[in-house]
């Protein structure tokens, strides 16, 4: 068996979510690698799209930001950022938005702006950027993070990116949101999908050799499990060779 980081087994978890053929927005971060790689896999028409404008693009090597010159150079075309919002976004376009967190609750609202006091925060984090309108508006979002009780948290500090709010019913609609919200949360140690009746996301699959007592020890708040709880394939030498090739 191949040796691996966490960090690679979470990009190619993530990476196998994607479908050949979908258009995807690229969240910074783990999401830019896990799409880049599933491009270079087996998601060869997997069609990325950047907040900087970049639409199909195809880049050898992983982008640097969502502003590397890579993106523009290789893409099928090139918008504003209004345009890229605009149009693009905020009219449903956009299959699938594939987005980073500092911190999520049960019902997949996610934090990336402050820790603490908004006014006086412990730590002030990078942002919003376009992730309020991409988990507003994508047909579905895919979020990406390490699990642990700082990230995964009873109830967010600040609502950043709404996901199911407080998992009442008709909570998104009543809000005017065009997209399904998050859907699944990928992790170092599994994968959680959103139940479609209470929203809360609840554990559907480990990977191969985590235990549920390590899921529950990573989690903020009392962690549900589905009845039958899948077990995740280990990464395949192509995936971590290919994965290794767009960081070199």
């Amino acid at each position: 068996m191949t040796d691996f980081a966490p960090d690679e087994l979470l990009t190619i978890a993530a990476a196998r979510e994607l479908t050949d053929g979908t258009t995807t927005f690229v969240g910074i971060g783990p999401p830019g690698a896990a799409a880049n790689l599933a491009q270079r896999t087996h998601a060869p028409n997997l069609v990325l799209v950047y907040e900087s404008g970049a639409i199909g693009a195809k880049p050898d090597r992983l982008p640097l930001s969502i502003g590397d010159g890579i993106l523009g150079e290789t893409a099928d075309a090139v918008v504003t950022v209004p345009e890229m919002f605009n149009y693009w976004v905020q009219p449903g376009r956009i299959d699938v938005g594939f987005l980073g967190a500092a911190q999520i609750d049960r019902y997949g609202n996610i934090n990336t702006t402050v820790i603490g006091d908004y006014a006086s925060p412990k730590v002030r984090l990078p942002g919003a950027g376009g992730a309020p309108e991409i988990a507003a508006n994508c047909g579905e979002v895919i979020v990406i993070l390490r699990q642990s009780k700082r990230a995964f948290v009873e109830r967010v500090e600040f609502v950043t990116s709404v996901g199911h709010g407080d998992g009442s019913p008709g909570y998104r609609e009543r809000l005017g949101l065009r997209g399904r919200g998050p859907v699944k949360i990928i992790t170092d140690l599994g994968k959680l999908e959103v139940d479609p009746e209470t929203r809360e996301f609840v554990m559907t699959a480990l990977h191969e050799g985590v235990t549920r007592e390590q899921a529950i020890e990573a989690t903020g708040w009392e962690l549900r499990f589905a009845d039958d709880v899948a077990t995740l394939p280990l990464p395949t030498a192509e995936e971590l060779e290919t994965l290794r090739s767009l960081k070199a």
